[in-house]
């Protein structure tokens, strides 16, 4: 009887897990770096942007590369300048893991400590929600 009610009470206690919250996307453009040059001070602002998209997402280790991945291309299209998005993707490489407690880290929308693991089915609501909320009010930030 004992085993019993302590299995009942292990699946009550399962079953009862809470799913982390999103916090409402924000950016700050391009964190700890500039958005542009002095003659056109948002001149990959834009990437930026998009790169905070995914660092607020977050998601598993090889998200994280393919998002600054996806930075260093941007840049590069943007300003013709290979050296320029090499050190912003070594810049964003050193400083973003999701094990500094910062508002730039990998998967800044949850609380700190997430680290690095897919999106669960209750998570990718949470981020689709928050995506078609951000497109019902003005940014945070706007690179315009």
């Amino acid at each position: 009887m004992l085993r019993i009610a302590l299995l009942l009470m292990s699946v009550l206690l399962s079953s009862c897990t809470v799913s982390p919250t999103l916090k409402d996307f924000t950016s700050d453009g391009c964190s700890l770096f500039p958005n542009g040059t002095a003659r056109d001070p948002k001149l990959w602002c834009e990437c930026c942007y998009q790169h905070d998209l995914a660092y607020w997402r977050g998601g598993t280790d090889i998200e994280r590369l393919q998002a600054d991945e996806q930075l260093r291309q941007c840049v590069t299209s943007k300003t013709g300048d290979a050296a320029l998005a090499e050190t912003m993707f070594l810049g964003v490489r050193s400083g973003g893991a999701p094990l500094f407690p910062t508002g730039y880290r990998w998967g800044y929308g949850w609380n700190y400590g997430r680290g690095y693991a897919p999106l669960s089915s209750s998570e990718q609501a949470q981020v689709d929600d928050g995506l078609a909320a951000m497109q019902k009010r003005q940014r945070h930030f706007s690179c315009e």
